[in-house]
């Protein structure tokens, strides 16, 4: 069964909350990498006219700087949730992933879109709890309630490490 670690939106557009999780998510990714699970980055990019973040070739729509990348699997997208992405979906089919594990921003529109989302289609989703953020904070506990309530699990990244993650 192969699995993803799926991070969304560490843009330099992002909130600047992002910089209290990077750490947990350079470690994420470093799990992912030791046990052979593949890493996907996903990029917001806004078309709309009056869009003042994420726009399209800008410093804004790039991935962070002190972000580890280790793939060239970087889709885009530009709804919320990152299965409208075509080339991350046509990813999920090739490689035959049935499992993911979710980090990103933002907790409360594109964390909670892809969530919802790859839930409903009946694939396998934990929200590694402390790798993700929002710009409003208070909203995450409920969230990560949320989360549970459409079928995810959620685990944090030190339970994660000591391979609690069942």
């Amino acid at each position: 069964m192969a699995k993803a670690l799926v991070v969304i939106d560490i843009q330099n557009d992002i909130t600047k909350n992002y910089k209290e999780i990077i750490d947990s998510i350079n470690k994420a990714v470093d799990w992912a990498v030791n046990n052979d699970i593949q890493v996907v980055y996903i990029r917001h990019e806004s078309l709309s006219d009056g869009a003042r973040t994420f726009k399209p070739n800008t410093r804004g729509a790039e991935l962070v700087s002190d972000m580890k990348i280790v793939s060239k699997n970087i889709f885009t997208k530009f709804k919320g949730n990152s299965l409208t992405s075509e080339e991350f979906a046509d990813f999920i089919n090739k490689n035959g992933i049935s499992e993911f594990y979710l980090t990103g921003a933002d907790a409360s529109v594109c964390v909670k879109s892809t969530c919802f989302n790859l839930c409903k289609a009946n694939y396998k989703v934990t929200v590694l709890s402390d790798c993700v953020t929002s710009w409003d904070k208070k909203q995450i506990p409920e969230m990560l309630k949320y989360y549970e309530k459409v079928g995810s699990k959620k685990i944090s990244l030190n339970d994660l490490l000591r391979g609690n993650n069942d």
